[in-house]
């Protein structure tokens, strides 16, 4: 009996000690693969923050980390009273190289091209490749912003390091944006990058393999500039926009001969607001086109009121050169023309600015002599005050011209002026064309101008610009000057 209970308890022990050890051993494997599991982890980890915040071909800092780091920097250089720099660096000519040889041997470029670039910056700055072959950097710390000129340089001669591929050497160049910080007005870390593109861009337009600083002056102009265009955008949709309506006469016998539509802006804010506050800012921009079938259209639409109350007054329109150089404005008119079939083309007529400037004479003198064929008239609109009146007058097949009222107002006081409009009077005899002067301010403008032989007009002494609805009365109660009916023209050889 002892026996067997010494055995048993000896196979106890035994049984013991071998679940002890196997248990200890399943303890360290745990333990282990917990080791392996939290290394795995660990690596995944740094793996996923490297991406987060490195640039996967170049090693180079990514956009986030560049993002982090310039804001930090922004608030070290506001508390230290320092400036610091935000450069773009685009590599001129890459796509180039990418659509050749592929996109993996882009890949390699930039890698090559990361390092040089590198190398160039001072400590703490930061280089960072932002996107495609496009590369910013932070420079801290300036005292002054001409410190960064040396940079600059070694930055555009880093980015023309040759690279060898399989026998062909590569050169490259870069355009470089700079921006600086603090500034006048409160900006953010995205708009200084946008401010350093912007500049990069600049650089490009301007021969590329240079660098050019973003000038805030300029951008508050170009921001003015297109946020100004949007309010006009916004302003047709809205019907703000308004044709006011200025006579023109026969001085001498009183008859309304006609008139000129002239724009205005009734501005929600800021009342009635005259052309010379929006219409250059569409000078040769689309908007124009826009803008000038409006007003066609909008006088077609007034001329069809007026015959309906038994008035016939024919209406002149101003267009850009930008407008009426465009290849469908003869169809685009006729177009117009076709929504108002009780309209005859003849009471329209265009007064073209004799300063614009015409790129291709040829084909305007084709859209012109097009549109004649509908009946459309055409006016030199400013004569006298571009450098091409005689090539207009000569090429362009208008009917009228118009002397421009800053001849006519100084023609009583300024004796060259005078001459200028005698010259004028000489060349529309000359050419066969109708003359009317505009700026007629006072009842002595319109006897001198009776005297030279001019009795088309057009001014403040004859009447403002008014609203459609005003025009009727206007008509009905016009009478001329007793002067004027009484001057006699003054013969003349010109």
């Amino acid at each position: 009996m002892a026996l067997e209970i010494s055995l048993l308890l000896g196979g106890w022990l035994s049984l013991t000690y071998w679940m002890h050890r196997r248990h200890r051993h399943s303890i360290r494997q745990i333990e282990s693969r917990h080791a392996h599991t939290r290394q795995v982890l660990e690596e995944a980890h740094n793996e996923l923050k490297r991406l987060h915040n490195f640039d996967a071909i170049t090693q180079l800092a990514n956009r986030n980390l560049f993002n982090r780091t310039l804001n930090r920097q922004m608030l070290k250089a506001v508390k230290q009273h320092k400036q610091l720099a935000v450069i773009f660096i685009d590599l001129d000519g890459f796509k180039r190289v990418n659509s050749r040889f592929g996109h993996e041997t882009g890949d390699q470029l930039l890698r090559f091209l990361a390092q040089p670039l590198a190398e160039v910056l001072p400590e703490p700055a930061l280089l960072a490749r932002i996107g495609g072959d496009e590369f910013a950097a932070v420079i801290p710390d300036l005292e002054d912003k001409d410190e960064i000129q040396p940079l600059l340089h070694a930055l555009l001669r880093a980015a023309r390091t040759p690279f060898e591929y399989h026998g062909h050497r590569l050169h490259l160049s870069a355009s470089i944006g700079l921006t600086f910080y603090p500034q006048d007005d409160e900006v953010d870390a995205d708009q200084l990058l946008r401010q350093a593109d912007q500049a990069m861009y600049a650089a490009k337009i301007a021969g590329k393999n240079r660098c050019m600083v973003f000038n805030s002056s300029e951008d508050k102009h170009l921001r003015g500039h297109n946020e100004l265009l949007e309010q006009l955008r916004r302003a047709i949709d809205l019907s703000e926009l308004v044709l006011f309506y200025q006579p023109k006469v026969n001085m001498r016998s009183g008859q309304v001969i006609g008139m000129e539509a002239l724009i205005r802006w009734q501005h929600p804010e800021k009342g009635l607001l005259a052309p010379a506050y929006f219409l250059p800012v569409i000078e040769n921009h689309p908007l124009s086109i826009a803008l000038g079938e409006w007003v066609i259209s909008q006088a077609l639409h007034q001329h069809q009121l007026w015959l309906k109350t038994g008035f016939y007054l024919p209406i002149s329109v101003n267009i850009s050169g930008y407008h009426l150089q465009q290849a469908d404005f003869t169809e685009r008119l006729k177009h117009l023309l076709g929504l108002f079939p009780k309209v005859k083309a003849g009471a329209l007529e265009i007064e073209i600015l004799e300063t614009v400037a015409l790129e291709d004479i040829k084909r305007v003198t084709e859209t012109l002599n097009a549109c004649r064929k509908m009946g459309v008239n055409f006016a030199l609109d400013d004569f006298g005050t571009g450098y091409s009146s005689l090539t207009y007058l000569r090429h362009l097949p208008t009917q009228v011209l118009k002397i421009d009222q800053s001849f006519v107002r100084g023609m009583l006081q300024d004796a060259e002026d005078f001459s200028i409009l005698e010259g004028i009077f000489g060349l529309s005899l000359a050419f066969d064309r109708e003359l009317i002067a505009e700026g007629v301010a006072s009842e002595a403008h319109g006897c001198k101008l009776l005297e030279m032989g001019c009795e088309l007009g057009q001014g403040y002494a004859i009447a403002k610009p008014m609203p459609a609805e005003a025009i009727q009365a206007w008509v009905e109660e016009w009478k001329p000057p007793t002067s004027w009916t009484q001057t006699q023209k003054l013969t003349r050889c010109y």
